[in-house]
C-alpha cells in the first residue's frame, strides 16, 4: 500500500539538504574579496635624454685621411701613444670609446691602410 505525500524522513532530508547548500553559499560569498582599487597612479619621470653626439672630429681623423690606401709604414708616430692605434682590420680590438683616440685599420696582407677613424 502506497501512501499519498512525503515518506517518513523525507521532509528532514530536504530541510537539511537546503540548509546545507544555503550555508555553503553563504560561506563562499563571505570568503569573496571585494573588487581591489586600481594602484594609484605614479608620475614617472621622463626618460632620459640621450648623450649629445662628440663633435664629428676631436681625433684629426678629417686630415689623416689622406693616408687610406698607402702603407701603413707611412702612418706618422704618435706624440702620444695613448691617443692613436694601429690595428690590422681582421686583429682584435678593444670596443672601448675614446674620441680622441685616432685608429688606423690596415689590410693584415697588403699592408695598405683600408679606414682611419676617431674611438
Amino acid at each position: 500500500m502506497e501512501a499519498n505525500g512525503p515518506r517518513l524522513g523525507e521532509t528532514g532530508m530536504t530541510l537539511k539538504l537546503a540548509l546545507a547548500l544555503g550555508a555553503s553559499l553563504f560561506l563562499i560569498g563571505a570568503c569573496a574579496s571585494e573588487p581591489s582599487a586600481p594602484p594609484p597612479s605614479v608620475e614617472r619621470p621622463p626618460p632620459p635624454r640621450p648623450d649629445p653626439a662628440p663633435p664629428a672630429d676631436q681625433c684629426g681623423a678629417a686630415q689623416a685621411q689622406r693616408l687610406v690606401g698607402r702603407n701603413r709604414s707611412e702612418i706618422p708616430v704618435p706624440v702620444n701613444p695613448g691617443l692613436q692605434r694601429v690595428a690590422c682590420t681582421t686583429c682584435p680590438v678593444t670596443m672601448d670609446f675614446h674620441p680622441r683616440r685616432l685608429n688606423f685599420f690596415y689590410d693584415a696582407e697588403t699592408g695598405i691602410i683600408k679606414e682611419v677613424r676617431c674611438g
